[in-house]
């Protein structure tokens, strides 16, 4: 008896946004951010294992420098439901050749899930009637689903996904058609999206029985599944480096969209502390810190006795981490990437990497 759902954890990201605390051995999925000891990937993979009934049906697919961290952080996984790619082309890659492992461990009607390792989740018993919803959409037709969070704010960090013709309710959630697909808009059209109440934001959850996905990509994206039939994990360095979402959703005719209400983020960068933990306080602090008339600010130190002192500071974030202190403006994070490159290209900082 194949399981409810077979769970694949995304887990080859780099996290660059939560530099320095994010290294190259060391990425945001590793990472404690909330305090509570537990790192984003230990969490998720005990959110899906409620889903799955045992570790024997919870997989993961990570890069080569990464796995030894993804096994010492899950001991209990099954070596066999670890997969390492070669080098990282993306999730389009990822999601071919985990559904061709799976389909040859459990048959092309089982249904199988992705999951980001880095998401935050508010709603777990939510979260949980949601993907039994999905599944019962995956098996009762040959949708490709993905799960739309309804937007709370009009964000240009995310991609959005229209709602087209309504096909049913299923576990009493309703679900749509995919109408199209729109990367980062601007923040007027966020807005509109927003206001039209067809729109959610595209979280990177997909379902769908391992046997339809497959035909998808023999159709849509032969160019990454027909190299992984033949030749597997010793092709990827000849794969288009692309995501499922370019290679696959945006072009099928069977996606759907079954907008989700559980509470979610998606911890883009250090912002992400701020919507998570911010209370009545006038800062963020994971840090031992003293302040003077600073506000607004998030403040991070991965050694407990490293003591940040702040004067006249407003809408910053300030993060020790070992041999590096980063002071960033809250609305500049998203250059840390860029500051990231210009180390590279120096020798000298090859180990603030």
């Amino acid at each position: 008896m194949n399981p409810p759902i077979i769970p694949v954890i995304l887990a080859g990201g780099k996290g660059e946004r939560f530099w320095p605390l994010s290294r190259r051995n060391r990425p945001k999925q590793f990472l404690s951010l909330d305090g509570s000891g537990k790192s984003l990937l230990q969490v998720t993979a005990e959110r899906l294992i409620k889903l799955c009934d045992s570790w024997e049906n919870l997989w993961v697919i990570t890069s080569g420098p990464l796995a030894d961290g993804v096994k010492e952080q899950l001991p209990c996984l099954h070596l066999e439901n670890l997969l390492i790619e070669p080098e990282g082309r993306d999730t389009a890659a990822a999601v071919a050749w985990a559904s061709l492992e799976i389909e040859r461990r459990y048959g092309e009607e089982a249904v199988v899930g992705f999951f980001p390792a880095d998401h935050w989740i508010g709603d777990e018993e939510m979260f949980k009637q949601t993907i039994a919803a999905a599944c019962t959409l995956a098996r009762a037709t040959e949708a490709l689903v993905t799960l739309g969070v309804k937007p709370t704010h009009p964000a240009t960090g995310y991609g959005y996904i229209e709602q087209g013709q309504p096909v049913g309710t299923f576990r009493g959630l309703p679900t749509y058609r995919v109408s199209r697909f729109t990367e980062k808009p601007d923040f007027g059209t966020a807005q509109w999206f927003l206001s039209t109440g067809r729109f959610s934001w595209n979280s990177g959850m997909f379902i769908f029985r391992v046997g339809v996905v497959l035909v998808e990509l023999n159709i849509h994206a032969e160019e990454i599944i027909s190299p992984l039939r033949e030749k597997g994990p010793s092709c990827y360095s000849e794969l288009p480096k692309t995501s499922i979402d370019y290679a696959l959703m945006e072009k099928t005719q069977k996606a759907y969209v079954l907008p989700a209400e559980f509470g979610w983020d998606d911890l883009g960068d250090w912002n992400a502390l701020e919507r998570l933990l911010k209370k009545d306080a006038p800062n963020v602090e994971q840090a031992t810190h003293i302040g003077l008339d600073t506000y607004n600010t998030i403040l991070y130190a991965s050694n407990p006795d490293d003591v940040i002192v702040t004067i006249g500071l407003e809408n910053v974030v300030v993060v020790r981490d070992r041999n590096v202190t980063l002071i960033v403006r809250k609305d500049r994070t998203q250059d840390i990437k860029q500051v990231l490159k210009t180390l590279e290209e120096n020798p000298q900082f090859e180990n603030l990497l």
